[in-house]
């Protein structure tokens, strides 16, 4: 069974619209309590980030949840990653933050984790669905859920990030620009640096409901950037929404993307003898990251566009480090989720222990200019991609010109009737060409 309502990371969408309507969060709290609150695990735990939808949503998803019989525990604003650790370290059934991550304020989602703070799978998510379609029904009065308020949240997950570093590492000297997008981390991430010695520079803290990513966050690192070069930072931060993403900027203000951040954590953790196996990226991973791995010898796959498919990957074979070049990366030696925070804190380690700036531990990845092309086809089902005979030899003849340090990639959009045509390779200037002349054949065998 197709799912409705679920896609590659939970339920998202523009406010007020289906799915994202308050009588729709009521159901779906109904339904998730129903498939996931089971014997004595029936706690459900809710965080948000500080859109100004998510106060209703919230009181939706709890009521939802106790007409179901499972009990609630609030922890307001925190981020998506820390909802996930504390869906393990209190023992609950599974997790819900109310969020659409890097998107504008009048779009929300849910996500959702299972009891051990992994995304739920495909057959949980089938069985809420299946739930969503049976009528509304309350449990009687005994077996309602309650709800409580857990108010040590942040410094719990505070705690936990500064944990994920070696015991006693100080960060003493390092002066850090931390962004946080007036998202969910704006209290916690200026929190966990300055208890870990960094002289903290926080911006991207003053949340109003509507300011949430707005010009700011890992989605707008030239505004970390410019912070940087202003207060003579070493390093900038930029958070998005919900905190599970990172991109980074080095002391002069040059963008340090989840491609430059896997590799620097990568590669410290192979020598110091502590990578297990290789490095998981998706189609969309820059070629150059494949080369520079290569370089060193380790071992390097792609998957299709999305965490869950990475970490999917990284759990088949046994490894533990991957992600994407928009920061959404996993260490899953030190958390079971992408998480901003973590993932930053890695590097900011890797910085502190070898003496280096963030410039030269990238200087050996040399990203290929890539380019991106987006072709408008006639709807979301695009199996005349596969089946074209024009666009497999125009596809071919372009990576034969590019050679072995070059890519084409063409992928159909999850959400919009879309071809997504991306080249890389040396030469930007045939790049260019290529990715032109790929999307217009792509246009004239597939547009609408």
């Amino acid at each position: 069974m197709n799912k409705k309502y679920f896609g590659t990371d939970g339920i998202r969408g523009r406010v007020g619209e289906t799915p994202v309507t308050a009588d729709f969060m009521l159901r779906l709290g109904r339904a998730a309590g129903k498939v996931l609150a089971e014997g004595d695990r029936r706690a459900v735990v809710i965080g948000k980030d500080t859109r100004i939808s998510g106060y209703m949503f919230e009181s939706a998803l709890e009521s939802g949840l106790s007409a179901a019989g499972a009990n609630v525990a609030l922890l307001g604003p925190m981020p998506t990653p820390a909802v996930a650790y504390l869906t393990r370290t209190l023992f609950a059934c599974a997790g819900i933050v109310i969020s659409a991550s890097h998107n504008p304020f009048h779009d929300n989602g849910i996500k959702f984790f299972c009891a051990d703070g992994e995304k739920l799978p495909d057959d949980i998510e089938r069985a809420i669905e299946a739930e969503l379609n049976q009528p509304f029904s309350t449990v009687t009065s005994e077996k309602m859920g309650k709800a409580v308020r857990i108010e040590d949240a942040p410094g719990r997950y505070i705690e936990f990030c500064k944990g994920t570093v070696p015991f006693g590492t100080q960060m003493r000297g390092l002066k850090v620009v931390v962004d946080c997008a007036n998202g969910a981390t704006y209290r916690v991430a200026p929190s966990v640096l300055t208890e870990l010695g960094s002289n903290v520079i926080a911006i991207g803290t003053q949340p109003d409901g509507l300011n949430i990513n707005d010009g700011c966050g890992s989605t707008h690192p030239e505004f970390v950037a410019r912070a940087v070069r202003k207060h003579a930072a070493d390093v900038g931060i930029a958070l998005d929404g919900d905190g599970d993403r990172v991109i980074m900027v080095d002391a002069d203000g040059e963008t340090v993307n989840g491609d430059e951040l896997l590799y620097i954590i990568a590669t410290s953790r192979q020598d110091r003898g502590l990578l297990q196996g290789g490095v998981v990226g998706t189609v969309m991973s820059n070629f150059g990251l494949e080369l520079a791995l290569k370089e060193r010898n380790i071992p390097f796959m792609r998957t299709p566009v999305g965490d869950r498919f990475v970490h999917k990957a990284l759990v088949s074979n046994g490894w533990t480090l991957g992600g994407e070049a928009s920061g959404h990366l996993l260490c899953l030696d030190r958390t079971s989720t992408g998480d901003g925070i973590v993932s930053a804190l890695q590097v900011l380690e890797v910085m502190v222990s070898s003496g280096k700036s963030l410039a030269e531990l990238v200087a050996d990845v040399q990203k290929l200019p890539q380019t991106m092309i987006n072709v408008p086809v006639k709807g979301l089902a695009v199996d005349g991609l596969a089946e074209s005979e024009t666009i497999n030899e125009a596809v071919k003849s372009a990576q034969h010109q590019l050679g072995d340090t070059g890519r084409v990639v063409l992928r159909p959009s999850g959400t919009e009737p879309l071809i997504r045509v991306t080249l890389e390779g040396k030469d930007e200037t045939l790049v260019n060409l290529l990715a032109t002349e790929l999307a217009e054949v792509v246009r004239t065998e597939l547009a609408g």
